[in-house]
């Protein structure tokens, strides 16, 4: 699918002027819909592993300090120093974690993930912000760090992610009416986003630091999930269990990385480059995740 996107954005069947109104349509009206059908129609006490989402958490604070190491060891100027961190851990869980948890794990492993995923995105979303601060010389940087932290918690994926939980907590039934709405925008959300990512990709600023892209594309895709691999390993947790926790670790660079690059003084042009790249090869690595786990 993300392919006919791709195909479909090159030869005028997707025009560019449509992709950014039907991003905002998926980002804020159909994937939070299906984050929030599914979480509020998950059982917290039998679908809410806290081993996992320990670990997938501390997973990713492992990798803040791995990233931080690789990037001071490859002397990236200031402005890359931030934004190649942030590639390296910050995933596409909306659009790319989601679809495949959905169709490789069905609609409750998609609960479990949903759920795993809103608290992981808060923590991503917040390393992120720190990465991107930490070589900063921009006067206004104060001023867009507290910008970028109130939309993380305005993020729409993390509020519909929390109203599910406490849907499912709260045993709260829907109207009929409404329940059906917000299954008729669920079903839109992952074609959709999958087409939108497709149309989207771009290789023309690949040129800027191949080397550096591929290194953050090799330890998004592999090196992080791997970590998280062997740590829910080493505590025991069954394969089964996992497996939500995993997807979301080798999910590709989130599209938002852009836009946090280029709020926040960092290489923008790397973040389209890193998306790109990591996005088309997640393809393969996943596959290869997926099948490690059968």
């Amino acid at each position: 699918v993300i392919l006919i996107g791709w195909i479909a954005r090159r030869i005028g069947v997707i025009p560019e002027e449509f992709s950014e109104p039907a991003n905002r349509l998926v980002f804020y009206l159909a994937i939070p819909a299906m984050i929030f059908r599914s979480v509020a129609k998950a059982s917290l006490t039998s679908q809410l592993h806290v081993g996992v989402l320990a670990i997938t958490l501390s997973a990713l604070l492992i990798f803040f300090g791995v990233s931080w190491a690789a990037a001071a060891a490859g002397h990236l100027e200031r402005r890359r120093f931030g934004t190649f961190m942030q590639c390296c851990f910050h995933g596409n869980l909306g659009y790319i974690g989601f679809a495949v948890s959905y169709y490789f794990l069905g609609e409750d492993g998609l609960a479990q993930t949903g759920i795993i995923g809103g608290f992981t995105m808060i923590m991503q979303n917040l390393l992120a912000v720190i990465a991107l601060n930490l070589k900063t010389d921009e006067p206004e940087a104060g001023k867009n760090r507290m910008k970028i932290f109130l939309n993380v918690l305005a993020n729409p994926v993390i509020i519909a992610a929390i109203a599910g939980i406490i849907f499912s907590a709260a045993h709260i039934r829907m109207p009929i009416i409404v329940s059906r709405t917000i299954d008729i925008l669920s079903d839109l959300a992952l074609p959709m986003a999958l087409l939108l990512i497709g149309a989207s990709l771009t290789f023309d600023v690949m040129r800027h630091g191949i080397a550096s892209v591929m290194t953050s594309t090799v330890m998004k895709l592999v090196l992080l999930p791997g970590v998280g691999f062997l740590l829910y390993r080493l505590f025991g947790i069954s394969a089964r269990a996992y497996l939500p926790g995993l997807i979301l670790l080798a999910s590709p660079t989130a599209t938002i990385s852009f836009v946090m690059a280029k709020e926040m003084d960092g290489d923008a042009q790397f973040a389209v480059s890193a998306i790109s790249a990591s996005t088309v090869l997640s393809a393969v690595t996943i596959s290869l995740w997926l099948n490690v786990m059968k």
